[in-house]
């Protein structure tokens, strides 16, 4: 069974064509970038790892870099696209809506109920889905949803303290995203550790982050929400703020709604609190280290915050058997690895610096004195949509 999933960004698609017969193993991938422009960039590569690149291509919508995608399958990688089984989405926010679905105008429709709340995922993806109907009609289209690994949150962690008919009628609540790498990371730690009565705090850290509780492999707690706007800092979007700052802006400083907020999704953040240095981590760690004190700020609320979530998960667990980081920052910034955990061996968990500096995914960077293991893992959100669409497909062939 040949299974391809696809990562459909505002302007960008990434894929990976998985054969779940054997090994689980890659058969091609790639992606374009800067869909939207007449000057797109396109990469591919077999299962050989060649690669080839095209520049400069005109791809005005997500249905050209579609179309380019499947060329360079069917050039490679499969004789026809009906060697492919299905294609799977690591689609957003459903609202109540969850789990993993067959990609129906009905689903759909019901995601774009929620696009207000998710504006830079939901209508991407939709768009993308409705243009793979046109170019694959006879492929089934299967979304496994980001909030699925988080539906079984108590009321107490997942409701807001507004009104219950509110939240009811209007299906507000905490979700939580991420759920395939928060999912993948809990796996591995569980498989690592060869027991699955774990407490284990997950930490998928990038440009968009969050990180869960997770017991017994579920997950009990999170940091985002009803939208991906809050918990820790993003690249460029807010995280946590006092709700009262946005009336605040609107109707004592004269700020629009709308500009409000577009500056909490695309100028608040790392790149708000840096001073508008960058979006990304790296550049920030490049300006502390020169002394810029904007950039310093930002490295430090960033990893303050991070430090403030593994403190009340810990709580929340009651205590902590494994923390995991993963994600880009996760997985290669030593630097909010130290910080986020620096003083907390008061609660067993203890960083060895060295391990930290050179740590590779896959190793554990705990000191001996530590309680709690600490990994750095490369997550695979694709493996985990690729498996969920695989065991839907089985479960309905067997039905039949």
């Amino acid at each position: 069974m040949n299974v391809l999933i696809c990562n459909v960004g505002s302007t960008s698609l990434k894929y990976k064509l998985f054969d779940m017969d054997h090994g689980e193993h890659v058969l091609a991938s790639g992606g374009a970038e800067r869909v939207g422009t007449d000057k797109s960039i396109f990469n591919h590569r077999n299962n050989i790892s060649s690669t080839a690149w095209r520049n400069d291509i005109p791809m005005p919508t997500h249905r050209e870099a579609i179309s380019e995608m499947l060329e360079a399958l069917l050039q490679c990688a499969v004789s026809s696209l009906d060697e492919i089984s299905c294609v799977g989405f690591k689609v957003v926010h459903g609202g109540p809506v969850t789990g993993t679905q067959y990609l129906t105008e009905d689903v759909l429709r019901t995601m774009e109920s929620f696009n207000s709340v998710a504006p830079a995922h939901n209508p991407p993806y939709i768009a993308a889905v409705r243009q793979f109907r046109e170019l694959m009609p006879d492929t089934p289209l299967i979304g496994s949803f980001e909030t699925a690994f988080h539906s079984g949150m108590s009321p107490e962690a997942s409701l807001y303290s507004i009104p219950l008919e509110i939240s009811r009628k209007y299906n507000i609540r905490r979700y939580g995203f991420h759920g395939a790498s928060h999912e993948y990371m809990t796996d591995w730690v569980s498989e690592t550790m060869g027991r699955s009565d774990l407490r284990i705090i997950s930490c998928h850290l990038g440009g968009s982050g969050s990180l869960a509780a997770v017991r017994n492999g579920v997950s009990i707690d999170t940091t985002m929400g009803m939208s991906l706007q809050c918990g820790v800092l993003h690249n460029n979007r807010i995280g946590d703020i006092d709700p009262y700052v946005i009336f605040y802006l609107n109707e004592k400083c004269g700020m629009d709604l709308p500009d409000i907020k577009q500056m909490l999704q695309t100028e608040s953040g790392l790149y708000g609190l840096s001073g508008g240095i960058s979006n990304d981590l790296r550049d920030i760690e490049t300006a502390a280290e020169q002394g810029n004190r904007d950039a310093e700020t930002a490295l430090n609320a960033y990893a303050y915050t991070v430090k403030k979530y593994i403190g009340s998960y810990a709580a929340a667990l009651n205590g902590v058997d494994a923390i995991v980081f993963g994600g880009g920052i996760g997985q290669n910034s030593s630097t909010i690895r130290r910080l986020a955990l620096d003083g907390l061996d008061f609660m067993g968990i203890a960083l060895d610096e060295s391990k930290n500096l050179a740590a590779l995914a896959g190793e554990d960077i705990s000191a001996e004195r530590s309680h709690t293991r600490i990994f750095v893992v490369e997550t695979n959100e694709e493996l985990v949509v690729a498996r969920k669409a695989m065991q839907l497909l089985l479960r309905n062939s067997t039905h039949r």
